[in-house]
């Protein structure tokens, strides 16, 4: 069996995003409604991924739906702590 090849880390981003999709509202009604595909996506890429040798869109799949979710939690709570809101005072 052909293994499946992607252009893009965009083209792979949509195949996937259904599994995203899926996470996210298991992870919505935990309450965290902050929590965003991107964000799943980020988390996996930046932790999981680039130390995985041989990924496949299966392998991707199951890292998604077996995600920890405190562990994300976590993460994407520190990166909305440095997100800083500025007011526009330039004049009108």
């Amino acid at each position: 069996m052909d293994d499946i090849k992607f252009k893009s880390l965009e083209d792979l981003y949509k195949r996937i995003l259904p599994a995203l999709k899926t996470k996210t509202r298991e992870i919505h009604k935990m309450g965290l409604i902050y929590v965003h595909e991107e964000d799943i996506w980020n988390y996996l890429k930046t932790y999981k991924w680039v130390s995985s040798r041989d990924l496949d869109l299966g392998g991707m799949v199951n890292d998604i739906m077996g995600l920890d979710i405190t562990e994300l939690k976590k993460d994407v709570e520190e990166k909305i702590k440095q997100y800083h809101r500025e007011i526009d005072q330039e004049e009108i």
